[in-house]
């Protein structure tokens, strides 16, 4: 097996060493070749996924809820939560993954599912693949795939040069057909394989399921949603074809297991329940307006939650005077909510009250226990729209705590930036303006400001050090 490795690296030697300008052509559309089935291997698998290019979403409320869905789960599969992050993408699909270590959830998700399970069971196979080590292994699968892809090629294109060069068509043919059969082998071994995992973090998710007394059954129901989806299709689809495991075979492997759980009939609490409801009300009223949340209000068992999505999309498409007593009425039935005080609070924004924006958010930052980078940050928003340098001042405060919790948040590098402008610290400014513009990808505007605020600051002070960092980094080359 050694000795025909060496062969055939020879033999790659030898195709990218060729000299006449027939085989330096043919190198030529090799490269080509190989280069286009290497984007079609990584494009069916989110591994690389760059959070850059999708579009996330940021909410506070939705961000929680999933946060508290996944952290148990997390600590029975033996992951560190403050490791590992759920990131919310706008999108309409039914889908998760992950990369790196951040699960990405699409809103499509939250609002087809009915139940909080459905979702925890979705998280829990998203953690099997952290907890199983699949993104590395897939990694070296694709690297193995591709290098079989590349040495077949070369041997079938040799054999066709070869064919080629004495007259013998058929064996020009068949070096050609080796070259494709190699790479469309390549591609189905590496399909199988992660079929195999998705199956393995599938049962890793009832494992998890059942350590955290959840039920598994929210996993199935998703799978015979999926199933229902495709029912009109299926009959055409390659099994052999796909990455995942068709939904009718996933729950093959897995009805048996699922519901010999102690916890299978186990419903989510009423308060879940509800919270999940609210999140997919907020979801369809930024996303699809009040008809869908009218939609949504006939058929949810959550009056709460048909209440807060037609306050939202009131808010959104209407009116912030008719949105306004609304989410009071809301806030009065339950005054401990954050959230709610997070919405009054864009409503006032809404309507260029900043003062009654100040204290909303103030009540929101006040009840939101755990700390939210993201209402803080909306908090110093409405202290520098207010404007007078007291309030400025509190802003930078507010704003320096809320980038303490949540350090990559743009937009509160944006608010900070106008706070320290509008105090006459330009030095700050053009340093905040940099951070925003270097967590928003554009790092050559970055750069730019890095270097006006370094002529600012004290050389190796802090503020001096953190735009060195900024000035010194390295565009990522664009693909």
């Amino acid at each position: 097996m050694i000795d025909g490795q060496i062969a055939l690296a020879h033999l790659a030697v030898w195709a990218v060493k060729a000299q006449t300008t027939e085989i330096c052509q043919l190198a030529r559309r090799l490269a080509t070749w190989i280069t286009a089935g290497a984007v079609l291997f990584s494009a069916a698998f989110p591994v690389h996924a760059q959070q850059s290019r999708l579009p996330i979403v940021r909410d506070a409320e939705i961000e929680k809820l999933l946060s508290d869905y996944a952290t148990p789960l997390l600590k029975a599969a033996g992951l560190q939560s403050r490791h590992t992050e759920v990131v919310l993408v706008n999108s309409p699909s039914f889908n998760a993954f992950v990369s790196g270590r951040k699960i990405f959830v699409n809103t499509g998700t939250i609002i087809e599912s009915d139940t909080p399970n459905e979702v925890i069971g979705v998280l829990a196979h998203e953690i099997g693949h952290l907890a199983g080590g699949h993104q590395q292994r897939l990694r070296q699968q694709l690297d193995r795939a591709q290098t079989i892809s590349v040495v077949t090629a070369l041997l079938g294109m040799s054999a066709a040069i070869a064919g080629g060069a004495t007259g013998n068509r058929a064996a020009a043919h068949a070096g050609t057909g080796l070259a494709i059969g190699g790479a469309e082998a390549a591609k189905r071994g590496l399909l199988t394989y992660q079929r195999s995992e998705e199956l393995t973090a599938d049962r890793s998710a009832v494992s998890y399921l059942n350590k955290t007394h959840q039920s598994p059954k929210g996993l199935l129901t998703t799978f015979e949603h999926l199933q229902r989806s495709i029912a009109l299709i299926s009959d055409r689809i390659d099994p052999y074809r796909v990455s995942h495991p068709m939904p009718r075979d996933r729950i093959s492997a897995l009805e048996d297991i699922a519901k010999k759980s102690p916890y299978f009939n186990k419903t989510d609490s009423a308060k879940l329940q509800e919270r999940h409801d609210m999140a997919r009300a907020k979801i369809l009223a930024y996303t699809g307006g009040p008809s869908a949340v009218e939609s949504f209000a006939r058929k949810t068992k959550s009056p709460r939650a048909a209440q807060y999505g037609r306050a939202i999309a009131t808010f959104l498409y209407g009116s912030p005077r008719q949105a306004l007593p609304m989410i009071d009425k809301l806030i009065a039935g339950d005054r401990s909510n954050p959230y709610f005080y997070e919405i009054k609070g864009e409503i006032e924004l809404k309507a260029q009250d900043a003062k009654g924006a100040v204290a909303a958010f103030s009540q929101a930052v006040k009840y939101e226990k755990d700390g939210s980078g993201l209402i803080q940050s909306s908090l110093g928003h409405a202290l520098v729209l207010e404007g007078d340098p007291q309030s400025l001042r509190r802003a930078v405060g507010e704003l320096e705590v809320s980038l303490s919790i949540d350090p990559v948040n743009p937009a509160a590098y944006q608010h900070l930036a106008m706070a320290y402008g509008r105090l006459g610290d330009i030095g700050n400014a053009d340093l905040a303006t940099a951070e925003e513009n270097f967590h928003s990808g554009r790092y050559r505007d970055a750069k730019a400001f890095a270097a006006r605020a370094k002529r600012r600051f004290k050389k190796d002070s802090p503020e001096w050090l953190r735009a060195d960092d900024i000035q010194r980094f390295q565009i990522p080359r664009s693909r």
